[in-house]
């Protein structure tokens, strides 16, 4: 089984990923993730603005997703610490979209950015920078 096919298995097993609608199109070892534009996700229906909470959870399983992409974990890597910069309102019923990139993968961390948009890469609506747990991540289950 490919490390994409493994990842895809394992995303129709996590709840949180199924109740956000989280999807991804993986290209070799590049993701890209995508957030339904879902009334359910508005959190804000003054101005129909994405949830935050949903765009950090789609972010935090973004960046985890590439993490255990290129690497050869037996399991998904395990949150130690992440940031969530909110940079403009996510607009409810446009699709979000986002990619990650490892800016280093140690022996026991990996540190990652990612960044969500919608309508124009450029201007992101969400950005994150985060540390995962990968050694223990390294033992088969």
């Amino acid at each position: 089984m490919s490390r994409s096919e493994t990842l895809l298995e394992f995303l129709a097993r996590v709840p949180f990923a199924q109740t956000l609608g989280f999807r991804c199109d993986i290209r070799g070892d590049e993701m890209t993730a995508i957030l339904p534009g879902d009334d359910k996700l508005i959190g804000n229906v003054g101005i129909r603005a994405i949830h935050g909470g949903a765009m950090g959870a789609f972010l935090e399983l973004t960046a985890m997703s590439q993490v255990f992409l290129v690497t050869q974990l037996q399991r998904p890597p395990r949150p130690i610490d992440l940031t969530i910069d909110y940079l403009r309102s996510g607009r409810g019923g446009e699709d979000v979209y986002a990619r990650a990139s490892l800016v280093k993968l140690g022996s026991r961390m990996a540190t990652v950015r990612a960044e969500a948009w919608q309508t124009e890469k450029a201007k992101p609506v969400a950005a994150l920078r985060a540390q995962f747990l990968v050694a223990a991540a390294e033992a088969s289950p």
